[in-house]
């Protein structure tokens, strides 16, 4: 199995507690704000300057690709999907709503907004580094 070098962040731990209270006061910040507004586009735009201005050190491709393990994530995004197609199919009726119906409720508190949007930024900070 091909090892992946992991960052240094035992070595600055002050560094790390920055980005850690950066991410998440940005999250908690962001996730304060209504969504589909003028004001919501604002944290999108400094994302993408930040992005675009420091990009982050990419990691090496393992040598050999766990075929098990993108099975398991192709077939977990496979389910998502027809999810997601059925419920919009069927008009998102009660007995089989689409995954955006349940969660959205759930979105309408601070908390677990903010949260999402931490694991968000940090997803896609794995994934950018791909």
């Amino acid at each position: 199995m091909a090892t992946e070098r992991s960052p240094d962040w035992g070595k600055h731990p002050v560094r790390a507690a920055i980005v850690g209270a950066g991410v998440a006061g940005y999250s908690w910040l962001a996730g304060g704000i209504a969504s589909f507004t003028a004001a919501a586009t604002v944290p999108w735009v400094v994302l993408a300057v930040i992005a675009f201005r420091w990009p982050p050190e990419r990691i090496p491709p393992p040598e050999r690709l766990d075929i098990s393990g993108a099975s398991y994530w192709a077939l977990a995004a496979i389910m998502f999907f027809e999810w997601e197609a059925s419920g919009f199919r069927d008009g998102s009726q009660w007995w089989h709503p689409t995954l955006s119906v349940v969660a959205g409720p759930l979105f309408d508190y601070h908390p677990v907004k903010s949260a999402a949007f931490a694991t968000w930024l940090l997803a896609g900070w794995g994934l950018i580094r791909r």
